[in-house]
């Protein structure tokens, strides 16, 4: 809104109860798109403007919608999970797409969309633009190298994201629904080995991790933004083995905890966990990492701590 605009102070948004409508609207959407936390927070604006005008009727269908909009939020914490969405981030290279030649956006598509969705879905809209044997889906997460690629083509790659958090954030992101509103950093991992292979033996087997920064946080008016930062991070495959393993300590964490208790859940963690036909599972890690005391001192720290995972790990 600009001031300098004719008419815009006289306009009936301009005003207290235009305020309050368009407040009370935006509460509605937010309950229908099942952002029941953020009903509260609209609210918050709008009741102290309602109890100033002793408007008790309003006051009394406003706190009505509060409690349905807290109820629902007790029913998804018990129910079902709550959907909010599924992030890609896609790449554009060639020459065809112009500006768009080498920048990276972050995707938010419904909670259920697949990979080959998104993939079907851009491949056809740009194959519309620019021919369809014209553009090329890049199927991997690798670094894309433009020397290699035909400058006659538009290349599109997409990768499933997830968001990503520091460890600090995560004290103030506890619930389900803090951990998928106002995000704005994701991360992608991609395994490669030294001699080029993308997957190896253990003892081979790099990681690494990039982490994207958007212009804007999600939910946003666009379901497309900008990536305006990248981080890479390379995991040595000592480290790559640790995280694996505080990722099997969690899941076993959760189904353990899970109320009420699942046994198929919890058996098919056990089974991927500790079963014996499960290749690289905790026994051959430890087979690989742990056999003998590393030579390098430098991997002392890294093989202590991949020790205490497996402490934690049995004691689940």
């Amino acid at each position: 809104l600009s001031p300098d605009e004719d008419g815009i102070c006289s306009g009936r948004y301009f005003s207290e109860s235009g305020l309050v409508g368009l407040l009370e609207q935006a509460a509605e959407l937010f309950s229908t798109g099942g952002l029941y936390e953020t009903v509260n927070e609209v609210y918050k604006i709008v009741i102290p403007i309602l109890e100033a005008h002793r408007d008790f009727r309003k006051l009394t269908l406003t706190h009505s919608k509060l409690q349905k909009a807290f109820d629902s939020i007790i029913n998804k914490v018990l129910g079902q999970k709550r959907m909010f969405g599924t992030y890609f981030r896609v790449g554009f290279y060639g020459s065809k797409f112009g500006d768009l030649d080498e920048q990276e956006f972050v995707y938010k598509e419904p909670a259920i969309t697949k990979l080959p969705e998104i993939s079907h879905r851009l491949e056809g809209f740009y194959g519309q633009c620019f021919g369809e044997d014209a553009v090329e889906v890049i199927k991997d997460s690798a670094p894309v190298d433009k020397r290699k690629l035909d400058p006659n083509k538009a290349y599109i790659q997409i990768t499933f994201v997830e968001p990503y958090f520091d460890k600090y954030e995560m004290k103030d992101r506890v619930t389900y629904f803090e951990k998928n509103f106002n995000i704005c950093r994701f991360m992608y991992t991609t395994p490669f080995t030294m001699d080029g292979r993308p997957r190896g033996e253990l003892s081979e087997q790099y990681k690494r991790n990039t982490i994207l920064t958007t212009m804007h946080a999600f939910p946003y008016i666009k379901t497309r933004i900008n990536v305006i930062q990248r981080e890479e991070f390379v995991l040595t495959p000592i480290e790559v083995a640790i995280e694996d393993m505080c990722k099997k300590t969690q899941e076993l964490t959760a189904a353990t905890n899970q109320e009420p208790p699942d046994a198929k859940m919890l058996q098919m963690v056990l089974q991927g966990s500790v079963g014996a036909t499960v290749n690289q599972g905790p026994l051959e890690v430890a087979q690989v990492f742990l056999a003998e005391i590393p030579a390098d001192p430098k991997l002392y720290r890294h093989h202590n701590k991949l020790r205490l995972c497996f402490k934690e790990f049995i004691m689940r």
